[in-house]
């Protein structure tokens, strides 16, 4: 008797499932539940009807090139292969691509796209920013050879020679659209001098049109600080950048129509604003002469010019004041400086040499005040009121 392993046994069914050829390449039309996208990317989730269940598994690789997001509760037709999940014996179908049932992959994506921005709120209307009235420049973003370009081109020219069109070109359609859409926004808002932007191409189908779904487009045109205007295909087309610009124009030729107004429209404007500046003006007139004569009509005003003499005679009277104040003042103190400079004159000691005395100093340059002080055959200096000697001492008295 030969005895298997659970790995043996398990290895051996997964052969018998990747060898039917039944297996190897399968389509199932189910309902998905109990999806779960993993952090490394793969999608778990099961496939059941109404009696049955099937495990599914889609693999990185294959799930990136998917257009839209699975959901538990929607239908999806899946193709793939069959084997057996060795190290729990659960045999799962491994799904290659998955599209949903009834209803094409690009529409899905792009309701989902839709709903998910929607809920965020960027399409309110409080991020809606006001198109120019009278532009200098507008920048087009789109491709240099469609009709778009041309139409835009044709109904600015008519409507006003005067306004600049830049033209931006870029990719319209394809896998690499939706990026160089992104970049040509970026680059006129860096650029800095259009005052609109015009993003749009012509018609063509939902596969088309794509790049204008993609969600880069979207954050693009939202955090644009240049107004822009979404022109993408025909009056039926929508895509998500027509939600999300701040004007949608049904075509290119309206988009210009919307972002250039015509020179009857500016001659209209200028004749308007020219009334209403003339009619405040007389308004404005009217109220200061009305003011005017209020205040003219007023006490003050009626004896103005005897307030003014009245005040002048007031001042005046007031200066001769102060005048005669400030001149007694300063005889008075020159009286006082006179006084006090006699009284020090007339204690100095040197107004009292002037009437013959003198200073005696010992050679200490001492004043000898008493004959104490002092002894024979000192040597003292004798000031004078002018000039001085030195004396030697010969005789002391009392």
């Amino acid at each position: 008797m030969k005895v298997y392993t659970v790995s043996q046994i398990n290895n051996y069914i997964k052969r018998i499932f990747e060898n039917d050829i039944f297996l190897r390449d399968i389509y199932i039309e189910a309902e998905i539940s109990n999806f779960k996208l993993h952090s490394s990317g793969h999608m778990y989730f099961t496939l059941k009807d109404s009696e049955a269940a099937i495990s599914a598994v889609m693999f990185r690789q294959n799930a990136a090139r998917l257009g839209f997001m699975p959901e538990s509760g929607m239908k999806a037709l899946v193709r793939g292969y069959i084997s057996l999940y060795e190290k729990t014996g659960q045999y799962q179908i491994y799904v290659t691509s998955m599209e949903p049932a009834g209803i094409g992959a690009l529409y899905l994506a792009y309701e989902q796209l839709k709903a998910r921005l929607e809920k965020s709120g960027v399409f309110d209307d409080k991020y809606k920013r006001p198109i120019p009235d009278y532009p200098k420049c507008i920048a087009v973003i789109t491709s240099p050879t469609g009709a778009a370009v041309r139409d835009i081109i044709k109904v600015t020219g008519r409507r006003n020679p005067g306004v600049e069109i830049v033209v931006v070109p870029t990719l319209v359609q394809g896998k690499d659209a939706a990026a160089d859409i992104v970049r040509a926004i970026k680059a006129v808002n860096r650029w800095g001098k259009a005052d609109t932007i015009i993003v749009g191409r012509g018609g063509g189908s939902i596969e088309d049109l794509w790049a204008f779904n993609e969600e880069a487009v979207a954050r693009a045109i939202f955090e644009s600080n240049i107004p822009i205007i979404s022109a993408v295909g025909h009056e039926t087309d929508f895509t998500i950048a027509d939600f999300i610009a701040d004007k949608r124009a049904a075509t290119p030729s309206a988009a210009a129509e919307i972002a250039v107004p015509s020179g009857d429209s500016i001659g209209s404007d200028v004749a308007n604003l020219y009334k209403r500046v003339c009619v405040s003006m007389t308004n404005r007139l009217s109220s200061l002469k009305a003011r005017y004569s209020y205040a003219a009509g007023r006490y003050a005003f009626r004896n103005f010019e005897q307030g003014i003499y009245e005040s002048q005679m007031y001042v005046s009277n007031i200066y001769d004041r102060l005048s005669s104040v400030i001149e007694n003042r300063i005889s008075s103190n020159k009286l006082i400086l006179k006084n006090s400079t006699d009284n020090i004159e007339n204690r100095s000691p040197l107004n009292i040499m002037r009437r013959g005395y003198s200073l005696v100093y010992d050679e200490q340059e001492n004043i000898l005040s008493s004959a104490e002080c002092i002894n024979a055959g000192d040597i003292v200096s004798i000031r004078l009121d002018k000039g001085g000697f030195k004396a030697q001492v010969t005789e002391i008295g009392e």
